[in-house]
């Protein structure tokens, strides 16, 4: 497999490069369209909902960072059990009755999920609902004449028996950070689409011998764009997560997102905590004991036998708004100009690029 350049890296949830999946049913599903993370999510056949240049894409492969590492393309390839779980967990602390009912929102529709749910309740548990665009709608605030319309990727809602009724107990908000990228997939999908075509059950085959087709036209991620276009958002919903109704948010960056945003905040020094969580602190800040913020990194893992990968979280990092504005808009911009020499940097450059048009203007 090639070293250099992007590659789609899972086509309908399933591995291409830099390996490629051979199971049956990942042959199947991308035959057929099936999305299988919405599948599993409503439990109804569900297609991938992407437009045509980008149909089937979950992640691209990229060394924009160094390593080669996935980049998430598609915020549906999140919506997996073990990732739901544990932002809830860490959000709405452990169940009394050792175990986590979440479900999205539009399976309320079947029977089977409102008897469980309710048997739920009746043990003293208190089962999850959530609500992303695809799943139930998104939840917003509307504009005011003071502040932006704010809508959330992912809304959490804990359920609890109040009196004689079913009420909301918490809530609780989920982002999830997909990365932009130059370019555009749409020769990828349609090599992709005429390989499956042509080759049919030979297609991983054929895929591996030509890996070439999985990065047509497919160039870098966009990083400052989607971290200047995203921060605002971020810091209004970290703030949201501190309001006493909220049980807090959480941010779920891939680990390559992560990595690349470490100079947009000044390359902070994490502290690991006791029980093996880390946090993000401005300093003379306390560690509260139920922090309104959290960054969860995550990465898919390749494993052998195992399609679609699975998600595993690499850091948990309890944060708060304060705290990460104070590293992106005060350590990061320090260390931009603070550097020595950088003072006169700027100005030298400005006489080189004046140079181009008026060589003669500094000894006049």
């Amino acid at each position: 497999m090639s070293s250099e350049g992007n590659f789609v890296a899972e086509w309908f949830g399933h591995r291409v490069y830099p390996s490629v999946s051979a199971d049956g049913a990942a042959l199947e599903e991308q035959k057929t369209g099936r999305c299988p993370f919405l599948t599993a999510a409503t439990r109804e056949e569900r297609g991938c909902i992407k437009s045509p240049a980008a149909l089937g894409v979950c992640t691209i492969s990229s060394p924009s960072n160094g390593p080669r590492q996935d980049w998430l393309v598609c915020p549906y390839r999140a919506v997996e059990p073990n990732l739901l779980a544990d932002v809830v967990g860490h959000l709405f602390g452990p169940d009394d009755t050792g175990q986590r009912f979440i479900v999205p929102a539009p399976t309320l529709l079947h029977d089977d999920v409102r008897q469980a749910l309710l048997a739920a309740v009746a043990q003293g548990g208190k089962p999850t609902v959530f609500l992303q665009d695809k799943l139930g709608g998104e939840i917003s605030l509307a504009k005011t004449d003071r502040s932006p319309e704010l809508s959330f990727d992912i809304t959490l809602v804990e359920l609890s028996r109040s009196g004689a009724a079913i009420d909301i107990a918490r809530y609780g908000i989920l982002e999830v950070q997909t990365m932009d990228f130059h370019g555009s997939y749409r020769l990828a999908v349609q090599n992709l689409q005429d390989a499956l075509r042509l080759h049919a059950d030979e297609f991983p085959e054929a895929l591996k011998k030509n890996p070439r087709w999985l990065g047509e036209r497919i160039e870098g991620p966009n990083i400052a764009n989607v971290f200047k276009r995203t921060f605002y958002q971020v810091m209004l919903k970290f703030q949201i997560g501190s309001q006493d109704s909220c049980a807090g948010c959480v941010l779920a960056l891939p680990a390559s997102v992560w990595d690349s945003w470490q100079r947009h905040l000044g390359a902070p020094d994490l502290t690991l905590r006791p029980d093996g969580l880390w946090e993000l602190k401005r300093p003379g800040t306390e560690s509260g004991s139920h922090p309104p913020a959290w960054i969860f990194v995550f990465d898919i893992e390749p494993t052998p036998g195992v399609t679609p990968d699975p998600i595993v979280i690499r850091k948990r990092i309890a944060t708060d708004a304060d705290s990460v504005a104070y590293f992106a808009l005060k350590v990061a911009p320090e260390a931009a100009v603070g550097r020595g020499s950088t003072a006169n940097v700027l100005p030298a450059r400005i006489r080189q690029r004046l140079n181009q048009w008026w060589p003669q203007l500094w000894s006049l």
